[in-house]
């Protein structure tokens, strides 16, 4: 049965549209997993001769587990933004006579093949061969290295109970935050010394083996515990249940006065405020709004004007941007029934700009205090929302024309890479470097004043011309429209 289950996810993840139309994403994850494995392994090599040379008097095996507890914490991090739980479609497979506890197990063991488990190795044993070429016990070194290994299981299966919590809140990062705050906070201020603990428990445990039971019963446990978690949802009426909740209406009538594309916006304020993943566009804005505090008060960055521009276009534009970049793909899960209804395209893309636009001058009236900064960053900012409501508006509609990945409206938004694809990662020149590079030209030729000029009369030339650009848009779209269609019909 384990046999079968892996050969339906091959089967599933080379079939599926998002890797025919993302191999060179693949590539590069490809490539970017080998520098981590390479960047590991340099680690695991240089650990104990750098070590020896900064603390000649220390045992380099000793300080290296004095700094196992922030291993720990990083790795948790790192799991809980970067590493994808196994999951597998078990619904075909709930009607089948296949038992529940099969599927379950065979989930929660896959994990254990993970990527994430076997990167550390990658520095750990090559730590442990240096350990033993200068003479450390044999016996000793390998026991540390078995410990090693159940400690990563040991997170690894931490991570599915954290993942568990934070599906269930809206601020779904919230939980490794808190999680890793609190205890990085109790051993900094010397409260409860978790780096100090840890260093003991891995060394006595080396000293005496017998305590490695301690860790496989842990590890034994938090694999019940997820069993347990997994099998009361491992049902086929599970997704049918809905939470009970007393109805809110929201009030959008005042979106009538935008005449024939009214009924889109509210589609799409809806869209925005009921789900889990567009409702962060929400809490992004405000970090697009103070994100110049990171850099206007200080000196040294306030006087770099090429910089102004940079920011100016992400606190007008953050809205165009984390929003944006998904158009039409928020609409996926009903995207077939949307096309198969009697409407214009173009009244849906005028929709979607009107709410750009909108977003893009709302954010520009919340960040003119930063004209206490000074009078050119607010004329830069001003330069910078022209060039969103004339360029990069249609940039991010006419690249909305290449999505082909569906995305899972409930699920967490922080560093959620679902539905995103070459075309959020190239986004970036056109919407963000180009018009930083343009502007640092013409600031350095000749000075600030142009370099504004210019970019503002870019962006008026896209608003002077919108019609037209527009018309090419929307002929792009209808050019793609079943091939979104199909896309978009798949499980990525």
């Amino acid at each position: 049965m384990i046999k079968r289950f892996i050969s339906f996810e091959w089967k599933q993840f080379f079939r599926s549209s998002s890797w025919q139309k993302s191999i060179a994403i693949n590539i590069l994850m490809i490539f970017l997993a080998l520098y981590m494995i390479v960047s590991f392994l340099a680690l695991g090599l240089v650990l104990y001769p750098a070590l020896k040379k900064l603390y000649p008097e220390n045992d380099p095996f000793i300080m290296f587990n004095g700094f196992l507890f922030y291993w720990i914490m990083a790795d948790l991090m790192m799991r809980f933004f970067l590493q994808k739980l196994p999951v597998m479609s078990v619904k075909p497979l709930l009607t089948l006579p296949v038992k529940r506890k099969t599927i379950i197990n065979y989930v929660l063991r896959k994990s254990a093949f993970s990527f994430f488990n076997f990167l550390p190795l990658f520095a750990i044993i090559p730590f442990g061969i240096m350990l033993l070429i200068n003479d450390y016990d044999a016996v000793n070194i390998l026991v540390w290295v078995f410990v090693m290994v159940l400690i990563t299981l040991i997170i690894n299966f931490v991570n599915f109970i954290i993942e568990s919590l934070s599906s269930q809140i809206e601020l779904s990062f919230l939980p490794i935050i808190a999680f890793v705050g609190i205890l990085s906070a109790l051993n900094h201020f010397n409260i409860i010394s978790f780096a100090e603990l840890v260093s003991k428990g891995v060394l006595g445990i080396v000293d005496s083996p017998v305590y490695i039971l301690i860790l496989v019963l842990i590890l034994v446990a938090l694999y019940q515990l997820n069993y347990k978690s997994l099998k009361q949802k491992l049902y086929i009426d599970n997704s049918l249940k809905t939470k009970t909740q007393e109805a809110k209406e929201t009030n959008l009538e005042w979106t009538k006065r935008f005449g024939d594309i009214a009924s889109f916006l509210q589609l799409d304020i809806k869209l925005i405020t009921r789900n889990k993943r567009p409702k962060s566009s929400i809490w992004i804005l405000l970090i697009g709004l103070l994100y110049g505090l990171f850099f206007y008060p200080q000196p040294m960055y306030r006087d770099w004007e090429p910089l102004y521009i940079f920011i100016g276009i992400f606190v007008t534009g953050i809205f165009l941007i984390n929003f944006g970049q998904f158009i039409p793909a928020w609409d996926s899960a009903y995207y077939k029934l949307l096309m198969s209804q009697n409407i214009k395209y173009e009244k849906y893309l005028k929709s979607k700009f009107t709410l750009l636009a909108a977003s893009v001058i709302i954010m520009f009236l919340l960040s003119i205090p930063y004209v206490y900064f000074g009078w050119k960053i607010l004329i830069a900012h001003f330069a910078a929302a022209i060039y969103n409501l004339g360029i990069n508006t249609h940039v991010i509609l006419f690249a909305g024309s290449f999505n082909r990945k569906k995305i899972n409206l409930d699920e967490r938004a922080a560093f959620n890479w679902q539905g995103t694809g070459a075309v959020q990662w190239l986004l970036g020149i056109p919407l963000m470097l180009l018009p930083m590079l343009l502007f640092g030209v013409l600031y350095w030729m000749f000075n600030f004043e142009v370099g504004v000029i210019v970019i503002a009369s870019l962006g008026v030339l896209g608003i002077v011309f919108h019609q037209k650009i527009m018309k090419h848009i929307n002929s792009r779209y209808l050019d793609s429209k079943y091939k979104m269609i199909d896309a978009f019909s798949q499980e990525s």
